[in-house]
C-alpha cells in the first residue's frame, strides 16, 4: 500500500501522454487533408484555365489538319498518329521485357548479393530523370555506337523506333518494381500447393502466380505509359520534329508526338497559337486521365474475379 500514491502520478502521466498523441494525430490529419485540398485546388482551377483557353478550338478538323503557320487552320493529325507509332512501339519493347525481369528476380534469380545489387540499381533508376534517359537516347540509338572505326549499333536517327528504344527505356525500371510487388504479393500457400501437387516451377508461375499478380502489373504498366505518353524532354533531345505534314508510315520515319507539339506551340508568340497548346493539352489530359481510369478498372475486375 506504500506505493498506491506514486502510482496515480505516473498513471496521470501516460494519460496526458496519450492524449497528446491522439491530439497531434487529429491535427496531422487535417494538416495533410489541407495540403490534398490545396493540390487538388491548384490542379482544378490550371484544368479550368486551360478547357476555358482551348475548349472552342476542339473540332473535328482540329484532329484531322496538320500543323500550320497559321493558327487557325493547325492541327494535330501528325502528332497523334506519331504518338500512336511511339507508344505502340513503346509497349511491344518494354513491357514483355520488364515482366519477364520481374519473374525472373522474384521466382528464380538466387538469394545474394548479385540480385540485390541489380534489385537496387532497378530502383535507382527508377528515379533518373528523363532528361538523362533523352541524352542516353541521343548517343546510343540517334548516332550509334562506333568503336574503332566498327559500328556496334546502327544510327537510326531521329526516328520512330530511336523515340520508342528511349521510351522503353525509360519506363523499363517502374514498371519491373510494380511488377515485382504484384508478383511478391501473391500468397506463398498458392505456390505451395501448386508445387505439392507435383507441378514444376515454371508452371506454377504461368498458371497461378503470374494470373494472380495481373491486376498489379497491368496497373503499373497503364500507369508508367500514361508517364511515356506525356513525355516531352526525352523527345525532344532525340531530336523529335516540331513539324511534322505528314502521316508516319514505317519505324524509320521522323516523327512528332502531343506533348511536343504542345511544346512548339507555346513557344510561338501568336496568342493565337496558345489557344492550340491549350486544346492539345486537354486531348492530352483526357488520354492520361483515361489510361489511368483503365488501370482502376482493370485492377478492380481482376481483383473481383
Amino acid at each position: 500500500m506504500a506505493g498506491a500514491p506514486a502510482a496515480a502520478p505516473v498513471s496521470l502521466r501516460a494519460t496526458g501522454r496519450v492524449a497528446r498523441r491522439q491530439a497531434i494525430s487529429r491535427a496531422s490529419r487535417y494538416v495533410l487533408l489541407a495540403a490534398t485540398m490545396v493540390g487538388v485546388g491548384v490542379l482544378a482551377f490550371l484544368a479550368y484555365d486551360v478547357i476555358r483557353t482551348g475548349g472552342s478550338r476542339l473540332s473535328l478538323d482540329f484532329f484531322t489538319s496538320y500543323p500550320s503557320r497559321r493558327a487557325t487552320s493547325a492541327g494535330l493529325r501528325s502528332s497523334l498518329i506519331g504518338t500512336a507509332w511511339v507508344m505502340a512501339t513503346t509497349i511491344v519493347l518494354a513491357i514483355p521485357l520488364a515482366i519477364g525481369t520481374a519473374i525472373f528476380l522474384e521466382e528464380f534469380a538466387p538469394r545474394g548479393k548479385v540480385t540485390a545489387i541489380v534489385r537496387l540499381n532497378v530502383a535507382n533508376l527508377a528515379g533518373v530523370p528523363s532528361i538523362i534517359y533523352g541524352i542516353l537516347g541521343l548517343a546510343v540509338f540517334v548516332r550509334g555506337i562506333e568503336l574503332g572505326g566498327v559500328q556496334l549499333l546502327p544510327k537510326l536517327g531521329p526516328s520512330i523506333l530511336a523515340g520508342s528504344l528511349t521510351l522503353a527505356l525509360m519506363i523499363l525500371p517502374m514498371t519491373v518494381i510494380a511488377s515485382v510487388e504484384a508478383i511478391r504479393q501473391v500468397p506463398p500457400s498458392i505456390r505451395d500447393g501448386s508445387l505439392a501437387l507435383g507441378a514444376s516451377r515454371w508452371q506454377t508461375v504461368w498458371y497461378h502466380t503470374l494470373p494472380g499478380a495481373i491486376p498489379g502489373i497491368m496497373t503499373g504498366t497503364i500507369l508508367a505509359v500514361a508517364r511515356a505518353a506525356g513525355e516531352t524532354a526525352a523527345l525532344i533531345m532525340i531530336g523529335a520534329f516540331a513539324f511534322i505534314a505528314f502521316d508516319n508510315k514505317s519505324l524509320n520515319d521522323s516523327f512528332t508526338v502531343v506533348p511536343v507539339q504542345i511544346y512548339n506551340w507555346t513557344t510561338l508568340p501568336q496568342e493565337a497559337f496558345r489557344v492550340n497548346a491549350a486544346a492539345a493539352i486537354i486531348v492530352l489530359m483526357v488520354s492520361v486521365i483515361g489510361l489511368n481510369l483503365i488501370a482502376v478498372f482493370i485492377r478492380e475486375r481482376f481483383s473481383r474475379r
